[in-house]
């Protein structure tokens, strides 16, 4: 289904520690456009497999999903892909440990995303989760209010923030970067336009690459979102209804004694 794991510096966010991806609230975050935003916003399925294809190819060669299991690539609300798909795609990607047989086997559906920290990398799992694009003002979380945490559009910023500019400290080179904080990454510019091909040929410049990458991180972190949002959307209608038959009760109950003067 998609290439084999490539090897090296391919996708250089391995040559950033963990503790280097502050929160990108000082730095500059477009505000990309998902399918899934809003109230009433559900995620792109076509999105989410190319995002899919975008971490394989490029991310997993220094990067884990630990906490993601294979099998959920078939979810419905998810990449959705047939359950033959998924199990061609684990065993033709990904090697795992297995204690019983005490040697690595090809991976199945009920594994997991191998754990992968070459060169320090951290996992991505809950990566667009764990990062707030917006911020403010004043601590307030108004941006977050309408425009969302901004987890995913700190992982696309990043990954398109890149000026060309760079400079060595201490024998580290470092690269300036619009939506990192501080301006200067340690972690070389991860991807490029036309990096990866989609059979159905959908545009794969850097922008478009960033935004499925990170549509997909969105996923891993979030894949329960829209069962959470059709629950929120049952619970405020309920609660409408209820407001609305407690108004018209107290108003009958009520109603008998209005305009009646006391003694």
């Amino acid at each position: 289904m998609f290439k084999k794991l490539v090897t090296g510096a391919a996708f250089a966010l391995a040559l950033v520690p963990a503790a280097s991806f502050a929160a990108g609230g000082e730095g500059h975050i477009e505000d990309f456009a998902f399918s899934f935003e809003g109230p009433f916003g559900t995620y792109d399925q076509n999105q989410l497999q190319r995002g899919l294809q975008v971490f394989t190819e490029v991310c997993s060669a220094c990067h884990g999903l630990k906490q993601v299991p294979i099998r959920t690539l078939a979810d419905k609300s998810g990449p959705g892909l047939p359950e033959d798909q998924v199990r061609a795609y684990a065993a033709d990607n990904f090697e795992v440990f297995d204690e019983a047989l005490d040697d690595f086997r090809p991976a199945t559906p009920v594994d997991h995303f191998p754990a992968n920290t070459a060169l320090g990398a951290p996992d991505l799992s809950l990566m667009a989760k764990s990062r707030a694009g917006f911020h403010g003002p004043y601590g307030l979380g108004l941006n977050q209010l309408f425009k969302g945490m901004g987890g995913a559009e700190y992982i696309a910023s990043l990954l398109t923030g890149y000026t060309g500019e760079t400079k060595v400290e201490a024998g580290t080179t470092f690269y300036e970067n619009t939506a990192f904080s501080g301006g200067w990454i340690s972690m070389a510019p991860p991807m490029s336009d036309e990096q990866v091909e989609f059979i159905d040929g959908h545009e794969n410049d850097l922008h478009s690459l960033s935004k499925d990458v990170s549509a997909f991180l969105m996923w891993t972190a979030e894949p329960k979102m829209m069962a959470r949002k059709q629950a929120g959307f049952v619970g405020v209608l309920f609660l409408t209804v209820l407001s609305v038959l407690l108004y018209l009760t107290n108003k009958r109950l009520w109603a008998p004694h209005k305009g009646k003067k006391t003694s």
